[in-house]
């Protein structure tokens, strides 16, 4: 008996041990000074091969759109929406809509103004949701935080 639960429980580890989150999706983050009041924060997203993440820019009804949230400070301001290259847009039948997307890589930018000399840290979090041809995952969000020198 005692013979039957060690088999189980190994079993069970070896289960588990197969059962990885899945992340095709890593972020990365650097930031450049463009004049003395004004930085660029770069949000990249490096995506694996089949999967893609989505635009900032979907109607409603679709997949969650890519959304960035910039942590209120003293020191610094965001202007306007991050920017986006092109995106790739295309019908998706299992949202039965067109939607645009990237694949393999794609770097947001955006404008912060800043408010004092010295070094800054932009603070905040990325929303996305990333798909491939066979199934989506659930949305996830991924806080950040950038050194402006």
């Amino acid at each position: 008996m005692k013979r039957i639960y060690l088999v189980m429980l190994a079993m069970l580890f070896t289960a588990a041990a197969f059962a990885q989150i899945e992340a095709p999706v890593k972020w990365s983050y650097a930031a450049k000074k463009i004049s003395a009041t004004e930085a660029v924060v770069l949000v990249k997203a490096t995506i694996e091969p089949g999967w893609h993440i989505y635009s900032q820019n979907l109607k409603d009804g679709g997949p969650v759109a890519t959304s960035f949230t910039f942590t209120p400070a003293k020191n610094y301001t965001a202007m306007g929406k991050p920017a986006e290259p092109k995106a790739i847009t295309k019908y998706e039948d299992s949202f039965k809509m067109n939607v645009s997307y990237f694949e393999n890589s794609v770097v947001f930018q955006q404008k912060v103004k800043l408010k004092g000399a010295g070094a800054t840290t932009v603070k905040g979090k990325v929303e996305y949701m990333t798909c491939n041809d066979r199934k989506c995952l659930p949305p996830d969000e991924v806080e950040f935080s950038v050194s402006v020198k």
